[in-house]
């Protein structure tokens, strides 16, 4: 039995921790407890801050949403940091910048401790199954020493190097995945406008060659997008942008992020950001030039087409 601590028992933070009860004494924290209910009701001991939460245990976890959600579950006197002793293991799952993650690991570290920063590619669904992808940045040996708990929450664990190279490949993943449902949602409406059944349509590019799992996976929610998706349109627009200050860094061009960071800003201005990233499809739909069906839930003036040469809006 490991003796873990886990903040930020959101959608995806609440069923790793769930997994996580099997064999181990957990102790968890979030903003709101009532979340927590069902993870307590299983076993999960509740603490007050972060920093209850880290003293109880010997290996932390953290999955919360962006840079400055980060900062504030790790600083301050009720900070994760605070409760870190010399020997501690600290492994972040957030989707964050590289860069704040390799502070952050300078900041663990000088307290004796030592941080790996663990972002995971799959749904809520693989979250609950202990199916996801796990990447992992950090020491090669702490790596290894935790290497069975991150086990129990995914099918692949890999170690990719130092800190902040994990974030590094995790944005890149999300380039494809962002990039691979604006280009079917292109696909299937070009087809529609052509006098094809969107159905058909759909069906018919998902079983050939483009039709990867992501894209196979979508489909349903395309034809019919549900209120609550799997991964929503504003969570992926911060990872494209952290994709894009990456880039930016580096010197590279990347024009697909580029392009995709334009359409979810449209679709957050048509009021799609906590809906799932397959409402690139209604978005497409409301933009185009002609009749369209998809008047998207809070409509707003868009421009039809973006100018040559385009670039990353703020």
């Amino acid at each position: 039995m490991t003796t873990i601590g886990f903040v930020g028992l959101g959608a995806m933070g609440s069923r790793i921790a769930g997994r996580l009860l099997d064999g181990n004494q957990v102790y968890g924290t979030n903003r709101t407890q009532s979340r927590a209910t069902e993870l307590m009701d299983r076993g999960m001991a509740w603490r007050a801050t972060p920093r209850e939460v880290a003293a109880e245990a010997e290996v932390v976890f953290s999955m919360v949403s962006d840079d400055a959600a980060l900062e504030a579950v790790t600083s301050g006197p009720d900070g994760i940091l605070a409760g870190l002793a010399p020997g501690d293991v600290y492994v972040d799952m957030s989707t964050v910048s590289p860069q704040a993650s390799r502070e952050l690991a300078q900041r663990v570290q000088a307290l004796g401790a030592t941080l790996l920063d663990a972002p995971v590619s799959g749904s809520v669904t693989a979250a609950a199954d202990g199916t996801l992808a796990i990447m992992v940045g950090g020491p090669d040996e702490v790596f290894h020493a935790v290497e069975p708990l991150l086990r129990q929450l995914g099918r692949t664990v890999t170690h990719v190097g130092a800190n902040g190279q994990a974030l590094l490949l995790k944005l890149a993943i999300n380039i494809s995945l962002a990039a691979q449902i604006l280009a079917f949602s292109e696909g299937v409406l070009l087809a529609e406008r052509g006098g094809i059944d969107r159905t058909l349509a759909a069906q018919v590019m998902s079983t050939s060659a483009i039709g990867s799992p992501t894209v196979q996976a979508r489909v349903p929610l395309i034809l019919d997008l549900p209120e609550h998706g799997w991964f929503d349109v504003e969570l992926m627009h911060k990872d494209i942008g952290l994709a894009l200050d990456a880039a930016d860094d580096l010197g590279l061009p990347v024009p697909s992020a580029s392009v995709t960071d334009i359409m979810l800003t449209k679709a957050e201005q048509l009021g799609y950001a906590h809906r799932d990233i397959a409402s690139l499809y209604e978005v497409l739909d409301h933009t185009a030039a002609g009749p369209h069906r998809h008047a998207g839930p809070n409509p707003v003036d868009v421009p039809e087409r973006e100018p040559a040469g385009v670039a990353r809006e703020a």
